[in-house]
């Protein structure tokens, strides 16, 4: 497979935090009790894409990206799209319903917003970014009237594309009975004239000065907080969460998948091109939930031998996607990732 990488040239990296045809569909099903709309299995997500990417030369209709000589949005939602669909396998596919492009940058929570000129004077120098370093989620709910849309059923998620240092969490949920994605739950503020989400959704950040493979680690500490909360509270080998990232450091031979950080031999965070061999149980999860293969010895060649996003994609590729329940827990873990509002919270 071509990765999204390999389909995007060019470059670098900061900090911050991400196709297949939709199927058509605007039946929603109801979460028993709760009255709030859930995302009906098989369906694609729909997807709101919001990109700030102020106009750097008029004349020639160049913006900030690709001044700077960053992916372009676009594609890298493009690419984003097509590589979780395929490591999903199938069970997590996006159908993008409008794509907007701002010309200019986000507001911070304080109000404060970057003029091209101070961004452009402090990318250079690395100094002087703004804080604090947050952006304001209610103005670009407000703005683009995302509540009401969600509630709606127009779309199911909004993603926001950003230059670094705009203050987007990777992952952010708002909703009724928001929990922790990544950061803390959102409860939309005044600014939205007392509008009220009828369901939990995610708000994604990514940022175009990096690539794919960081819009799908975005995604999988999404996935890390979803399954941390299907299985909060659960105990002993009845956790398959916990038992799925096991990796070789805290649970001498036991490893299974590890976590988006740790390879099965990782000794330290991103640690993905350790050569060390260690035996692992990876193959067992994707016959789940008969989770009876033999152990096997791996290393960093069976994950890309060091490419995040190669990595990123075998990981996600090991996720339980079964039919079926395990102890009152889907068999797919895909419906956890896609519907927050299939998680109850404990």
């Amino acid at each position: 497979m071509i990765n999204g990488m390999q389909r995007i040239i060019g470059g670098m990296r900061q900090w911050l935090a991400g196709g297949i045809p939709a199927i058509a569909t605007r039946a929603d099903a109801t979460l028993p009790g709760r009255g709030r709309p859930i995302v009906t299995p098989g369906r694609a997500l729909r997807v709101l894409v919001v990109t700030y990417d102020p106009t750097v030369d008029a004349s020639s209709a160049t913006r900030l990206a690709s001044h700077l000589g960053w992916y372009d949005p676009h594609q890298l939602v493009e690419a984003y799209a097509d590589d979780v669909a395929e490591c999903s396998h199938g069970n997590l596919r996006y159908d993008i319903v409008a794509h907007a492009t701002i010309d200019g940058f986000p507001a911070h929570r304080d109000g404060y917003r970057y003029t091209l000129r101070e961004f452009l004077d402090c990318w250079e120098s690395r100094t002087g970014f703004h804080t604090p370093d947050e952006a304001d989620y209610d103005a670009i709910l407000a703005g683009h009237d995302v509540i009401t849309r969600v509630n709606d059923g127009d779309i199911d998620e909004l993603w926001i594309m950003a230059p670094p240092y705009s203050g987007f969490y990777e992952s952010h949920m708002v909703g009724p009975g928001a929990f922790w994605c990544n950061s803390p739950g959102h409860v939309p503020g005044p600014r939205l004239r007392g509008v009220q989400a009828s369901r939990r959704f995610v708000v994604m950040g990514f940022n175009y000065e990096r690539e794919v493979g960081c819009m799908l680690e975005n995604l999988g500490h999404r996935t890390e907080s979803m399954l941390s909360e299907v299985y909060r509270g659960v105990k002993g080998d009845a956790n398959l969460w916990e038992r799925f990232t096991n990796y070789e450091q805290i649970v001498p031979g036991r490893a299974a998948l590890g976590n988006v950080h740790f390879a099965p031999n990782s000794t330290h965070d991103y640690d993905w091109g350790n050569r060390r061999p260690v035996m692992s149980e990876c193959d067992s999860w994707l016959t789940f939930p008969v989770l009876d293969a033999p152990l096997r010895r791996v290393t960093c060649a069976d994950w890309g031998g060091g490419d995040m996003c190669e990595h990123h994609l075998w990981w996600f590729r090991h996720l339980p996607h079964a039919g079926g329940e395990t102890r009152g827990v889907s068999n797919n873990w895909w419906d956890y990732v896609r519907d927050p509002n299939r998680v109850n919270c404990r």
